[in-house]
């Protein structure tokens, strides 16, 4: 497998005080990487790095063979972050899973097929849920909403963040199987945080654990 991100030296720092010191890390395509360890042990701010919402204070960031500098509005586009609360556009199920698509200029057609596939992957049926407000959703399915938009766009990587920490059981069973599936069929790199380490554990490729903003191995 090629690398697809390789951080160097990477620090990251909040009002001045260190939350993320990285020498090395690497993240081959493909893959299924884990990300572990207590909060505030600099898995979400490695996330933000990964996911381009932020720039190191200092060090280098590659991906896809090619510096991070400048260019991370760019890139946002083949990534994309499922954070444990699931924000949705207050609109229909089937406007909030099409969005992505609408703003990179897909045709009708390709929108609906895409919608449904999303919404099945996810366990949710789209002739009973394409039309369902967002505020007519539970936890659990809106979450899946989420996640169906995410897919749809087919990114090149997924990254989870804590995505199941407060859902009930079917909603958890069923991102974690719509996760690993994506790499399967498509080859999609996930990244994902997790405290549910025998999740971790069974799917990783690698996993990475966290302490006080340093890995640990």
């Amino acid at each position: 497998m090629s690398e697809l991100y390789r951080l160097s030296k990477v620090v990251q720092q909040y009002n001045g005080r260190t939350v993320l010191e990285l020498d090395s890390f690497v993240v081959y395509e493909g893959s299924i990487v884990g990300l572990s360890g207590h909060n505030g042990s600099g898995k979400s701010t490695l996330m933000r790095l990964l996911a381009f919402l932020e720039t190191p204070v200092s060090g280098s960031i590659f991906y896809d063979g090619r510096k991070v500098d400048g260019n991370g509005a760019e890139l946002r586009r083949e990534v994309t972050m499922l954070t444990q609360e699931p924000y949705l556009l207050k609109r229909s199920v089937f406007r909030n899973v099409s969005y992505g698509l609408e703003l990179r200029g897909a045709g009708r057609d390709e929108i609906e097929a895409q919608v449904c596939e999303s919404l099945i992957a996810v366990g949710l049926d789209p002739d009973r849920f394409m039309n369902r407000q967002w505020f007519e959703l539970s936890g659990g399915e809106a979450q899946r909403v989420a996640l169906a938009a995410r897919l749809a766009i087919k990114p090149r990587v997924l990254l989870l963040d804590e995505p199941t920490a407060s859902l009930d059981r079917e909603s958890t069973q069923l991102i974690h199987e719509a996760a690993v599936k994506s790499r399967d069929d498509s080859g999609m790199t996930v990244i994902i945080v997790s405290h549910d380490h025998y999740w971790l554990d069974d799917v990783s490729d690698t996993i990475f654990r966290f302490a006080a903003g340093h890995m640990e191995y």
